[in-house]
């Protein structure tokens, strides 16, 4: 069995659940909200490639090299996937990343808890000693979450890879140390707890 066991991470706002090809219908709709797989930098599947898409990950995960999750929101509705990824079960470190979620879903406490979940998950059940995210240099909704979260920019590997539409992708690293990890996850209780003005 691939490195981390299956599990489901469950909070007051979202469900992470391994992901499976029953979530399909769900990811469609999901998918199909505000055109998504239409941001040139970044890789969202539309809804006629969300098979594929569950396929290419499921593989991954039994090659051990991911492990996927559908994103669920409190009614239980798919609302989008996340990975642990990148897996260095030696170490042990891993990345989260391939995470994308629906627009109804974004800018509220759904994503901050789901990193919370995946982030404890790993460094207090995996004993992870690093937590990496990776995004293309100009998707700055994307830096400004992980960098909200408090992780530290490690760097940018230029040209890093190849893009769909055959651009080359500059890739910003941040990532979050287990010694980080006490601070990092009271300010990310304060984030989810504190009152919404």
């Amino acid at each position: 069995m691939p490195w981390p066991d299956d599990i489901t991470l469950s909070g007051d706002h979202v469900t992470l659940e391994p992901l499976r090809p029953d979530h399909l219908g769900g990811m469609r709709v999901a998918a199909g909200e505000g055109g998504l797989h239409q941001l040139w930098y970044t890789t969202i599947p539309d809804a006629e490639g969300m098979e594929a898409e569950i396929d290419r990950r499921l593989a991954l995960r039994k090659a051990g090299a991911m492990m996927p999750f559908a994103v669920l929101d409190p009614a239980g509705r798919a609302v989008g996937m996340t990975t642990y990824m990148n897996i260095d079960a030696s170490l042990p470190r891993l990345e989260i990343g391939s995470t994308w979620i629906s627009r109804a879903a974004q800018r509220g406490p759904l994503n901050t808890e789901a990193k919370f979940l995946l982030l404890r998950h790993a460094f207090e059940t995996l004993d992870c000693v690093a937590v990496e995210f990776r995004t293309h240099i100009l998707n700055q909704q994307s830096r400004r979450a992980i960098e909200r979260l408090g992780a530290k920019q490690d760097g940018i590997l230029r040209n890093h890879m190849r893009m769909d539409n055959g651009t080359l992708r500059d890739t910003v690293v941040y990532s979050i140390l287990n010694t980080e990890w006490p601070m990092i996850s009271a300010h990310l209780r304060w984030e989810m707890q504190r009152p919404r003005v």
